[in-house]
């Protein structure tokens, strides 16, 4: 009778063993970044894997391995298509050669704002669009954060129009920004974020653009330029990201793959306002290292308006996919007009004409 009850007992624990979280297989990623430690985009990837790893519990880990570790980062794409890894962060306009649409979903000329983005993304179907884009070439794709406007492009000779920018040879990433610079008689010069300081350092470029302050402070910048032109009309924001093996996605149990998107989430929220935040100090580095900061006219932004839409209207008769998504953003935008005019000056940041005067400022 002892001998039937052990083993009863022993059945029984077992069974519970079998069903227990804690004897669930444990699923491993390795996942790369198009970043190196040196540029302060890799921070949504960090954070993305810091939350998944925490809210799995242990039922996934990700091991994460900067930017240039594993292959170079413009190998990153393919490399999670095929299966060589299970995920990569990535700005979705890297690939833009592969097909047009990723050049509306990082950012775009006088397009989406950080606020746009997030609306846009998570509540007016946009996301359907990035997985319909990277579903193409076998990932499933998750937004880990938005940047800020992109600083603008900094020189060592100061630009107040589109007209000094004729002649330069200007570092810009995106394909339709490059179209851009050659309408404005400028050429674009294609090299990675680690080749910008010298290449500004040697006058091999007449000028530059990355990406928030913090980033553009950290690789450098104000040891190389001397003047800083605003607004970013060429990406007001940038989408950042995961891209995720379709069959590594698929394997993961439903209850997994929702953990996974809060993670991706709370990534966004972190990264968003973490970039955010952080222009004030690296502005402020800018001013106190002495560049001089320079704005566009009114009427010079209209004539980019006008540029980028000839452009838009030329590649959205090629390419559907990209249609599909700028003709999406738009319609967004049209909705959001009026809420957005009667916002007036409330609708990100209100900059007051006077401040109430509470005397001493209080020590912190």
């Amino acid at each position: 009778m002892k001998k039937s009850m052990c083993i009863l007992v022993l059945a029984w624990v077992v069974m519970i063993w079998a069903v227990s979280p804690l004897s669930a297989k444990v699923i491993r990623w390795k996942m790369t970044s198009t970043w190196p430690p040196s540029i302060s985009l890799i921070e949504a990837d960090q954070a993305f894997v810091k939350a998944v790893n925490h809210l799995c519990e242990g039922r996934l880990k990700i091991q994460f391995f900067t930017g240039g570790t594993l292959m170079p980062s413009y190998e990153v794409f393919d490399a999670v298509s095929k299966g060589t890894i299970q995920a990569s962060g990535d700005w979705p306009n890297y690939w833009a050669g592969k097909d047009r649409v990723f050049d509306s979903l990082g950012s775009y000329p006088m397009g989406l704002t950080p606020m746009d983005y997030m609306l846009w993304i998570y509540s007016a179907g946009g996301l359907d669009i990035y997985q319909e884009a990277y579903g193409k070439f076998g990932m499933h794709y998750l937004v880990t954060g938005v940047t800020p406007m992109e600083c603008g492009i900094r020189s060592n000779k100061p630009v107040k129009s589109l007209d000094d920018l004729k002649g330069m040879k200007i570092r810009m990433s995106g394909k339709t920004q490059g179209q851009l610079l050659k309408d404005m008689g400028a050429a674009q010069v294609a090299m990675a974020g680690q080749e910008i300081y010298q290449a500004m350092q040697k006058g091999t470029i007449d000028a530059c653009e990355f990406s928030s302050p913090s980033s553009d402070w950290g690789m450098g910048f104000g040891e190389v330029t001397k003047f800083w032109a605003v607004p970013g009309w060429h990406q007001p924001a940038s989408v950042m990201g995961v891209m995720i093996n379709k069959d590594a996605w698929n394997e993961l149990p439903p209850d997994l793959q929702q953990t996974v998107r809060y993670a991706a989430k709370i990534a966004t929220i972190e990264f968003l306002c973490k970039q955010y935040y952080d222009v004030i100090e690296y502005t402020q580095k800018f001013v106190d290292k002495g560049i001089e900061i320079n704005s566009y006219p009114e009427e010079d932004l209209e004539q980019v308006q006008k540029m980028i839409d000839r452009h838009t209207e030329k590649i959205a008769a090629k390419e559907p996919l990209f249609k599909k998504s700028i003709q999406s953003q738009i319609e967004f935008r049209k909705k959001f007009a009026r809420w957005r005019q009667m916002e007036g000056p409330f609708g990100f940041g209100y900059n007051p004409t006077s401040y109430p005067d509470l005397g001493d400022t209080p020590k912190q």
